[in-house]
């Protein structure tokens, strides 16, 4: 007999709609929604949620007000309007269950890297292709249809509490949409967030801080280039110490959920820019790039570590001891979160996994930042991540979901919130 059988969960488990679940992701997929512009987006979030029998509220938030938030996470990407949707379903006094999911999506980069449109929420077998699809408009998708399921299993009217889904915006540049959600209230007993994990459990993750480097030379003619002092070459002193302060944090790594990715908490140069002439010595470079920041750490832990390893390179340069290159934060900071494996958050929703899609699923810790830190330390609230689809296809051309599991991911979340809210 299934752990479920004849239960409230099974109930809401088969009430799980895929036709619906495929359509809402599909329109969703077709609603650009680059980061910086998910107003219209938002729009349909807000109808989705209405339809699956949410009550719907609209926060609009100043981002100039954001901005002077003292844990504002930063941002890469210009706005002027911060859209939050916010759905209820069940009773508010009791616990609060709240289900998270970020609408906005990087940019499709060159198109012609596709196979078709990038907005085209095509369906080619069980993947749905489209910038987004997996990174986690499936998911947002997946909590829709998984609310739709509880009120069209009847269960609505039997919550012991609330389910609180929140829509957010900016989660790619830094996550200013969930900690502005935040601070509007949408925190509870419980979160999951579902960015895309494979149906597996993460119960920590890692982070990140985007800085820029100012690289500094002395120009001179091309025919005596001696004179000068090329910021290119400062630059190799300053990517070789980053290189060597990147083998040693991940070398003193020894936790299993990190080790396990090999090089967890990379340091990346993504940009550079620099040159005046092609004749003349370059005398300044401009540079960024992306800092691992490490389980434990806070943003400003890590912060700390770039600079010292900054500062070290240019007091082993005499050209840079006297004309130091400087370091700035730029867009995101992520700091590192975990939740312990033996928490009642992760045990319960593999217990549900377990019974739904008869597979236990595995516990990991990932090297990305998330939202899930912004819940745990500004939200108080346990958080976990778990959702459909494969994390290589975010971001990447072509990308896509499979629809099987975003259903799948939609029957454990229902079962969950069931089995979590009605006594």
């Amino acid at each position: 007999m299934s752990p479920l059988e004849g239960s409230a969960a099974e109930r809401a488990v088969e009430a799980v709609d895929r036709d619906w679940a495929i359509d809402a992701l599909s329109r969703l997929v077709r609603t650009e929604s680059i980061t910086g512009d998910e107003g219209a987006v938002q729009d349909l979030m807000a109808d989705l949620l209405r339809d699956a029998g949410a009550r719907v509220e609209r926060v609009e938030v100043d981002p100039a007000e954001a901005r002077r938030d003292p844990e504002w996470p930063g941002e890469e990407m210009a706005r002027d309007r911060l859209p939050i949707v916010l759905g209820r379903v069940g009773r508010p006094g009791g616990r609060r269950i709240v289900l998270v999911g970020h609408v906005d999506v990087v940019p499709p980069g060159d198109v012609a890297t596709w196979a078709g449109d990038p907005w085209s929420g095509r369906i080619d077998g069980d993947r749905l292709y489209g910038r987004g699809a997996c990174d986690m408009k499936g998911g947002v998708a997946a909590i829709l249809t998984a609310v739709k399921a509880v009120r069209d299993a009847g269960l609505a009217g039997q919550l012991g509490g609330e389910i609180l889904v929140a829509s957010v915006p900016s989660e790619e540049d830094g996550g200013q949409g969930m900690l502005a959600a935040i601070r509007a209230g949408a925190t509870g007993d419980m979160a999951v967030i579902t960015e895309p994990t494979g149906l597996d459990v993460v119960i920590a993750h890692a982070g990140a801080i985007t800085f820029k480097l100012t690289v500094p030379g002395r120009a001179a003619h091309a025919s005596v280039r001696r004179e000068g002092v090329s910021a290119l070459d400062k630059l190799r002193v300053l990517a070789r110490a980053l290189e060597a302060d990147e083998t040693a944090r991940n070398a003193a790594e020894t936790d299993p959920l990190m080790t396990a990715h090999g090089l967890p908490y990379a340091t990346i140069i993504g940009k550079v820019r620099g040159g005046e002439w092609a004749s003349t010595v370059i005398d300044r470079l401009e540079v960024e790039g992306r800092y691992g920041v490490k389980l434990g750490q806070t943003w400003r832990d890590a912060e700390r570590d770039l600079r010292r390893c900054i500062d070290d390179a240019n007091e082993s340069d005499p050209f840079l001891r006297d004309h130091p290159a400087t370091v700035e934060l730029t867009g995101g900071r992520f700091s590192s979160s975990r939740v312990p494996a033996d928490h009642p958050l992760p045990v319960g929703l593999a217990a549900v996994v377990e019974a739904v899609l008869d597979r236990r699923p595995a516990f990991h810790g990932e090297p990305y930042g998330a939202d899930m830190r912004l819940l745990i330390d500004h939200g108080h609230t346990p958080t976990v991540i778990f959702g459909p689809g494969d994390k290589r296809m975010a971001h990447a051309a072509n990308e896509w979901v499979s629809t099987t599991e975003v259903v799948d991911c939609a029957g454990v979340l229902a079962a969950w919130l069931v089995r979590e809210l009605v006594s």
